[in-house]
């Protein structure tokens, strides 16, 4: 017999995602609509229009390429540990991280799901840990490393487009490299991690900050994941090559994304700027805005591209380019993954269904 409380369960998570899904669309209405304000619905399709069609493909193939980016790691970290699957059903948790991590604030809800799909694939929960552990730690590491090369090697351009977003890339490097000095700490010393993480918990929840009533619970996720870390660690030591392997196929999946900007000046006719001057200035908007507490980035990732590159497309030319640019980096990727979320699970309930009859 079918558990109906499961399918309560489900339907309670279908409400949860659709309003997370809501608060994005209603931030991307209003920032468009203070972007768009004096601008008459025909105009802003005359403009759309301009757009060459075959860049603009390009540009989604580039959008998929990112996603498929990840799917080869994981892929690849499953060959690696003897765990036979398809690339398809990588495709499969890579398009639902992308897609949780796109509606959650800090992109916190990708990998907890990646990791619930894998298992349910029957991949082994340590071995989804470890996957989702070296994809952060490249993913963020290979962002930082990339925006210190471009403001050592293309300063000229840094201080000419993304000064008015200044402070905002500070906080970006302060958040990114907090967080990566963190996971060294774990790495290093994992015991002093978890010591400090059991303190930290105690501090927050006297000040209220967390609830008391929850402190346990709290303390208990330190240890899990100062204990995952430090498994993480012992695995990348043992095994630096593979590591580095992860490294240079996310370099190629964070360019993928970061040139769909050039790809959409030039699906306008423009050829003035060089790829590698665009490519600094959207390496520098990651860091900006990857790691704000904001769903999606939404409305913040808006604000800096109208910073950047203003000059750059020209005033009549960079409110469509926004458009299309966040269109192909965001919006397509989420219906994508929103697309594979729902086929995998009415399956998941297809199946269930089945095996209680």
């Amino acid at each position: 017999m079918y558990d109906y409380s499961r399918g309560g369960d489900i339907i309670k998570k279908v409400v949860k995602y659709a309003l997370d899904i809501g608060l994005i669309l209603i931030i991307t209405f209003f920032t468009l609509h203070l972007i768009f304000k004096e601008q008459e619905l025909p105009e802003i399709i005359h403009d759309l229009k301009g757009a060459d069609t075959r860049w603009i493909l390009i540009g989604a193939c580039a959008a998929v390429l990112f996603v498929a980016g990840e799917a080869l790691i994981i892929y690849y970290m499953l060959q690696v540990l003897d765990q036979k699957t398809s690339f398809r059903r990588c495709m499969k948790y890579s398009f639902i991280g992308f897609f949780f991590s796109y509606i959650t604030p800090s992109s916190t809800g990708g990998q907890p799901m990646q990791m619930y799909h894998m298992k349910k694939d029957e991949i082994k929960i340590g071995y989804s840990t470890l996957i989702m552990l070296l994809i952060t730690i490249t993913y963020k590491s290979v962002l930082v490393l990339m925006a210190l090369g471009v403001l050592i090697f293309n300063s000229d351009v840094v201080s000419k487009y993304a000064g008015d977003m200044k402070w905002l890339i500070v906080l970006g490097f302060v958040l990114n490299m907090s967080f990566i000095v963190a996971l060294i700490l774990v790495f290093l010393k994992p015991i002093w991690a978890r010591a400090l993480g059991i303190k930290v918990v105690d501090i927050l929840t006297r000040l209220r900050v967390m609830k008391r009533r929850n402190k346990e619970k709290y303390t208990e996720k330190v240890i899990r994941i100062c204990d995952t870390y430090a498994m993480g660690a012992d695995y990348i030591k043992r095994n630096l090559w593979v590591v580095l392997n992860i490294l240079l196929i996310t370099v190629v999946q964070r360019i993928c994304l970061f040139s769909i900007t050039w790809i959409v000046y030039r699906a306008y006719g423009l050829n003035s700027m060089p790829f590698i001057d665009i490519l600094t200035l959207q390496i520098l908007i990651g860091v900006a805005v990857e790691m704000l507490p904001l769903p999606g980035s939404a409305g913040i990732s808006e604000g800096c591209f109208l910073l950047a590159f203003s000059e750059i497309f020209g005033l009549e030319l960079v409110k469509p380019a926004l458009l299309i640019s966040r269109g192909l980096t965001f919006y397509l990727i989420l219906l994508l993954g929103g697309i594979v979320v729902f086929a995998v699970h009415c399956s998941i309930i297809k199946k269930e269904k089945k095996q209680n009859k």
